[in-house]
């Protein structure tokens, strides 16, 4: 009698965990993919919430994206989301309108051999564009660096061609300068089909009222600068990112200089667009609208 009941026990034990391994006979079926149906719900809220950082949506039937086992910082990073701003059409000054948080970077004096194409794979690295404002005695000497920045998709400028002071000069002779620097460029480019942008910056920034407007009525954009990084003083590279992120938090947004032709400005750029991304930064590109037609220096140096 005794080995009787234990039989009978085991048996009843054994169809109660069977039933418990059943599915639901008379539930309502799900719709769900071979995929997330082996995962776990754990998972699948995993899923749900990558997607919800990813995309601000978390209607698979609207975006059925499957990142539960990927960080969306890392994602977000690969798809250049998380740096990556705006591109902005500048046809006059008034058309550079940037918001709070929003930067463009610029590097001066360049081509450099040796730094500049580092640079370009450091900003490659964070899908994000820049403008080089190029020396035209750096453009003759390395016409193949100013293509691969063009061909990178970065903007490209002007800065003179010998980096002299224009304030020292009569405006004839200012804008002869600056002329001078646009032809090794224009050269540069012309292999590949392709013209600078009618942006110049003035070199050490220095100018006064009636040289910026001539040079205004010349039909280029000027490019001032919001954020000095001064990335020229004989700083650490960690000091220059330091310097470049306080002002940048001072200045809320704005056009920051650099220069292509500094180790410590190669070795502290990809900290400091990591640190603008942790910051919630944007770089955003200035590219020109329609190419003016250029007066000649006569008429400048006559306005």
């Amino acid at each position: 009698m005794v080995q009787l009941r234990g039989v009978i026990f085991g048996v009843a034990v054994l169809a109660m965990l069977g039933g418990c391994a059943k599915p639901p006979q008379n539930g309502p079926t799900t719709s769900r993919s071979a995929y997330t149906q082996e995962m776990p719900a754990k998972a699948d809220e995993k899923e749900q919430i990558a997607r919800t950082l990813l995309t601000g949506n978390s209607d698979p039937k609207v975006d059925p994206v499957r990142t539960a086992s990927i960080s969306p910082q890392l994602e977000l990073r690969r798809s250049g989301q998380a740096l990556e701003g705006r591109t902005l059409t500048v046809s006059m000054q008034k058309d550079i309108q940037l918001a709070k948080g929003e930067f463009v970077l610029t590097f001066d004096d360049g081509p450099r051999p040796g730094k500049t194409e580092k640079i370009l794979d450091i900003l490659d690295d964070h899908d994000v564009k820049a403008m080089f404002l190029m020396l035209g005695r750096s453009a003759q000497s390395h016409p193949g660096l100013v293509r691969e920045v063009a061909k990178r998709g970065h903007t490209v400028g002007l800065h003179t061609h010998s980096h002299g002071d224009l304030t020292k000069m009569n405006i004839a002779a200012a804008l002869a300068e600056i002329e001078r620097g646009e032809r090794p460029v224009v050269a540069a480019l012309s292999p590949i089909n392709k013209t600078p942008a009618p942006f110049f910056r003035f070199p050490y920034l220095a100018q006064n009222a009636q040289l910026r407007t001539a040079v205004k009525n010349s039909g280029y954009v000027i490019m001032d600068v919001g954020v000095d990084s001064k990335d020229y003083y004989s700083d650490s590279a960690d000091q220059v990112r330091q310097r470049t992120l306080n002002r940048m938090a001072s200045a809320g947004r704005g056009i920051v200089l650099f220069h292509d032709i500094h180790n410590r400005t190669v070795k502290m750029l990809p900290q400091l667009l990591k640190d603008m991304e942790a910051r919630g930064y944007k770089v955003v590109s200035l590219v020109p609208g329609e190419q003016p037609r250029f007066k000649s220096v006569v008429q400048l140096a006559n306005n």
